[in-house]
């Protein structure tokens, strides 16, 4: 038996872009990405602080150190540009692994979107 724990978070960062026209997913900065252990292609779950969404895309990678949080597709319906978000990842583990496991969780600068 496995179960779902919180592996990567990356909490309060701000939306710079929503693009419709696009096929679907999030684009995250690269340096986000890295520091939270996201994934390209990873399955994320995402919650608009501004307006109670909560939906599930998928991750592209942005271009690093650019601050890019870009919902593409239908998920640029769910928020807007400014709103403030969080943006988790799940990870199936043992329930021995989970006694001792920890996420990765940071916390970028709200304004810029940049690690501090």
């Amino acid at each position: 038996m496995y179960i779902q724990l919180l592996k990567s978070k990356i909490h309060n960062v701000r939306v710079t872009d929503a693009n419709l026209n696009y096929v679907g997913s999030i684009t995250i900065d690269q340096d986000l990405m890295d520091a939270a252990g996201i994934y390209p292609g990873e399955h994320v779950y995402i919650v608009d602080n501004n307006n109670g969404e909560r939906f599930e895309t998928y991750v592209i990678t942005g271009q690093r150190g650019s601050g890019v949080i870009c919902l593409n597709g239908a998920a640029a319906r769910k928020v807007q540009v400014d709103d403030i978000v969080i943006i988790m990842a799940y990870a199936s583990v043992s329930p021995e692994e989970a006694l001792t496991f920890q996420p990765k969780v940071i916390f970028p600068n709200s304004v810029t979107n940049r690690l501090v």
